[in-house]
């Protein structure tokens, strides 16, 4: 049985998935993206998106990350799994 073309497989998957681990989170401003956007958010599902944009449009631009508190169903824990990826500039 010729394992090699497993082997190179594993070999490629492995490759890739450490490759993925290691990138840098892609930042999101909080003040201009839009519901999809938001969404991506680790605890940040298609409605908490919808309401951040919502409140953001009644209230006007976030003045840094720990404001989205403010809006409801965004608890502090969220914003410590997200505040690598938050910006508001």
């Amino acid at each position: 049985m010729n394992r090699t073309p497993l082997i190179a497989t594993l070999v490629l998957l492995f490759s890739l998935m450490t490759g993925f681990a290691q990138a840098e989170p892609v930042a999101i401003n909080i003040n201009t993206a839009d519901v999809t956007t938001l969404a991506e958010l680790t605890g940040v599902g298609q409605s908490k998106a919808e309401a951040i944009v919502a409140y953001r449009e009644a209230n006007g631009p976030f003045a840094a990350p720990q404001d989205l508190a403010n809006v409801k169903g965004i608890g502090e824990r969220t914003i410590e799994k997200n505040a690598e990826r938050l910006t508001v500039k």
